[in-house]
């Protein structure tokens, strides 16, 4: 029998494929075992680089006694039977991302938080593209860290890092880690107890002995309580960005120490928040020397990913923007703030136990009609019911757009900014912002050849809270 050590991968995405074909590089023994599916495109690579699979069961005998390693999907969690027992017999269950790390050289820039994370790493990660730089991109965007430190390492890897991937880090070491916010969002992985949340992101910057430069919003009151609980970063160099000091509109975008500034008007993103990510993305690149030239060249040149504050047409003077992605109350509440004109809000899906409250003073200032998208909006209606007398219920993506026409104004935005979950009424926020932007361009589509199209709304008009139910 082979004297090499067993590597298991729990799941065949793609991180684990990425991390099989890593370790079989490495000389590993590797078997996969995915409880479901396999996809067919993951199934290929595993049949044509020969690791032994399996698929619909985890065959829980043959991983006890076998497995040297378990690295396992971000998905899977920890409290799962399988886990725990590979946990009781001192069996090491590590992520890809950690296990890729321990076999690359590159300098990697680690990126988590809340919210915003893929913006600040597809920014940073441009940014260094543009100057030139040997990089790639990881984590939850793009290819695995590990299948491309197995095909073709770089100089430099720009990695977007969940709490569930840093659960399971041991020795992970960004050369830069930015962690920029931290709010309640997946509790259910944490007992429901934001303290373990909080910890699980602090994981960024866990290893003492590293030399690490460690970005962080210092406004940020969990960041502030993990600062003190969970951090004990000796060698670690601290560049605070303030959140609060972006408050004050200003006609130049500056970056906190450092000699970098651009005319606001040329920045390609919106709202405080987006500033937030590029004073980052533009610190991290100072970090590693690149001229002020390159990196305006790179800001102004970037387009952001779809379904983030994405303009997507305007159409009878109303400004369609499609913010899918916002599935929590801050992202929501970056958004509102960052709109210039009045909003006709699009809200609604499987409310995560969301609190409002924050919300309250934009929605009185900013927003003209709310209209709730979802099966039940219950809770978003209590919410909003003494806040707001225009408040419509509608159950699909053409009706919410009609609704949001029949309320805006020439001039006003149309906002798709839900705060929720999607998977009410679609697949993901993927899908969800996708048949926003489809009904819009089939609607744009009728008015430009000519056709003339009814609309029909059964709706009831409520006197007396000001109210529209279907």
């Amino acid at each position: 029998m082979s004297n090499r050590k067993n590597i298991i991968v729990l799941g065949a995405g793609e991180s684990g494929v990425g991390a099989a074909m890593l370790a079989q590089k490495e000389g590993f023994q590797v078997f996969v075992s995915d409880l479901g599916t396999i996809g067919d495109a993951y199934k290929a690579i595993l049949e044509e680089k020969q690791i032994a699979y399996e698929e619909g069961q985890h065959s829980v005998e043959r991983i006890l006694e076998t497995a040297d390693i378990v690295i396992k999907s971000p998905g899977i969690p920890d409290h799962v039977a399988l886990i725990q027992q590979l946990k009781e017999k001192g069996i090491s269950v590590i992520d890809e991302l950690e296990f890729a790390s321990r076999y690359t050289n590159a300098t990697i820039v680690g990126i988590t938080g809340s919210n915003g994370k893929t913006t600040t790493t597809r920014l940073v990660h441009h940014i260094l593209d543009v100057a030139g730089f040997d990089v790639g991109i990881a984590g939850n965007i793009g290819f695995s860290l590990a299948k491309q430190v197995a095909e073709k390492d770089c100089a430099y890897y720009v990695v977007e890092i969940s709490s569930f991937q840093l659960d399971n880090m041991t020795t992970f070491s960004p050369a830069i880690a930015i962690l920029l916010n931290i709010t309640p969002d997946h509790l259910d992985r944490y007992e429901y107890q934001l303290e373990k949340y909080i910890a699980s992101k602090f994981r960024i910057v866990q290893n003492k002995e590293a030399e690490q430069v460690f970005i962080y919003n210092s406004d940020d009151v969990n960041i502030q309580y993990g600062l003190e609980h969970y951090y004990n970063g000796n060698k670690t160099a601290i560049c605070e960005i303030s959140m609060r000091a972006l408050e004050q509109e200003s006609d130049i975008f500056r970056v906190p120490e450092t000699d970098f500034e651009l005319p606001t008007a040329a920045l390609p993103l919106k709202g405080r928040h987006n500033c937030f990510n590029m004073q980052c993305a533009v610190l991290v690149a100072k970090k590693l020397g690149i001229e002020n030239a390159l990196i305006e060249k790179a800001l102004v040149s970037f387009v952001n990913e779809p379904h983030r504050l994405e303009s997507v047409i305007t159409m009878n003077e109303l400004e369609f923007i499609n913010d899918s992605k916002a599935t929590n109350v801050d992202a929501v509440f970056y958004a509102l703030e960052a709109m210039t004109k009045p909003v006709v809000w699009i809200v609604g899906g499987v409310d995560k136990g969301n609190d409002y409250v924050s919300l309250f003073d934009l929605v009185t200032k900013k927003v003209r009609a709310i209209v709730c998208l979802g099966t039940d909006n219950s809770r978003i209606q209590k919410a909003f019911e003494d806040k707001h007398e225009i408040i419509v219920e509608v159950r699909s993506i053409e009706e919410a757009i009609k609704v949001a026409t029949l309320y805006g104004e020439p001039g006003d935005a149309v906002l798709l900014s839900p705060a929720c979950a999607s998977f009410d009424l679609f697949k993901n926020y993927i899908d969800r912002g996708n048949k926003f932007k489809a009904v819009l361009m089939q609607q744009h589509k009728m008015m430009t050849e000519g056709i003339q199209v009814s609309l029909t709304i059964n709706l009831t008009h409520n006197p007396v809270d000001g109210k529209l139910d279907d």
